[in-house]
Order: structure tokens, then sequence, then C-alpha cells
């Protein structure tokens, strides 16, 4: 199949009596359904020893966003004594950074936090500015990981599920109906728009779609039309 390996579209077209209409989906091959990261950015700062440590935290969509996003740091704290850090794209993109630490002790420290909470796509930076007192390996492990951290604590925890976009169109009876029954379940919905009939676009987690179409085929008695659009991935909260 021709086109980009990554990112296959695809478009289905239905029966006619089924209520679906318009299927746009999206193939994701190179990320999972689901997976830990953190929200987009987090930032503090904690003073260990006199010692001056500003610890951030962002979510990364590619290597090269990791990277800049060092590069950004670094070139921001030029004067700091060290800018050490961490990233872990997927189980295979990952690197850390001592930064003129000694071996071990600042940049493989923040990774194995990042492990920890178990963070993909997620890249941290935690920069250093000496405060006279040495702290040795020891302490130096402890505090790099400390930072690390506190800059995840920042940004907060996420689940991120890739969802489907699914478009109900239906009358102006069935509101009342239909609201109750979606604030129910749980699904992520969007504002409905008011016209001749009220569409309202709901997002359910990538392959439950089906329970959601029985769902409002039974709330409106088949008279609803679903239009699937396309799939991206949403932020849950843990």
């Amino acid at each position: 199949m021709a086109g980009n390996p990554a990112t296959i579209a695809f478009s289905l077209a239905c029966s006619p009596n089924s209520p679906i209409i318009g299927w746009k989906g999206v193939i994701r091959t190179m990320k999972p359904d689901s997976y830990l990261t953190i929200a987009p950015y987090g930032e503090t700062e904690i003073i260990i020893q006199k010692s001056r440590f500003i610890c951030r935290a962002k979510h990364v969509a590619t290597e090269a966003e990791a990277v800049q996003f060092v590069q950004e740091i670094s070139k921001k704290h030029w004067d700091a004594t060290h800018n050490c850090y961490a990233y872990h794209i997927t189980e295979t993109t990952q690197k850390s950074s001592d930064d003129g630490e000694p071996a071990g002790t600042a940049g493989r420290p923040i990774l194995e936090v990042i492990h920890a909470k178990q963070c993909l796509y997620t890249a941290v930076v935690v920069t250093r500015y000496f405060g006279g007192i040495k702290l040795g390996a020891g302490g130096l492990v402890r505090a790099y990981s400390q930072g690390a951290a506190a800059a995840i604590e920042a940004a907060g925890l996420v689940k991120r599920m890739m969802h489907q976009q699914v478009v109900i169109t239906f009358d102006y009876s069935f509101m009342g109906k239909m609201e109750h029954e979606l604030h129910r379940t749980g699904y992520l919905l969007e504002t409905p728009s008011f016209a001749d009939k009220v569409s309202w676009a709901v997002w359910t987690p990538l392959g439950e779609e089906q329970k959601l179409i029985e769902q409002v085929t039974n709330w409106t008695h088949g008279q609803a039309v679903l239009s699937l659009g396309e799939a991206e991935y949403k932020d849950v909260p843990l």
C-alpha cells in the first residue's frame, strides 16, 4: 500500500441502511492506543545544599522536539553550572546526559525517574547553579532524582488514549433524552450545534464505537444519523 507507513488514512462506505455514514479514521502504527505521559509542561525549583535546581518537564511528540527543548533550556541558562537531561520517547528512543556532572550521577537518575513513572513522550531538564557545597556522587543522584520527580509532579500525569470522533445528528425531540444519557456515559463531549437538527460530536475510546452506536440507536429508536470522523489522542485524567 502506498503512503506514509506511520499514518495510513482510510475511508469506508457503509450500506445505505446503516445509521453510520462517512467513516473516516486513521490507523497509527507508530504509537500505542494508550500510554502514560505528562501534561504539556511543568516547572518548579528546589534548593539543595545551597545549589539551585530548576526542574522542567515537557510532553514531546518526537525526539527532534525533545532535542529542541533541551537546546532551548541550555541556551536560556547558558551560565548554569550544568543542564542535565533525559528524554523517553518510545521503548527504543531515549537518551540522557550528565552535562559535566560525574558520569551516571545526573542524566541516568533523571531517566530512571521517567521510567519509574512509566512516562512516554516525556523530556526532563534539570538545571543546576552550583551553591558552593559539593554533594558527592550519592548526593548528586538523589538531587537529580528529586529534581526530575518534582518536574513531573509539576506537569502532572495523564493517560493519553486514542479516541474516535462520532458526530450524532438527531431531531430536537430527542435532545432531553440524549443530553441525559450522554452525560451519564463518561464519553468526551463537545458543545452541540443547533440548526435544522442537533449535531453533537462525541469522542469514544478507539474500538468502542459500536457500543456508542448501539446506545444511540436505542435512545433514538434508530432515528439518529452517526458520522465517524477523525481519530486522535485525548488526555484522560488519572
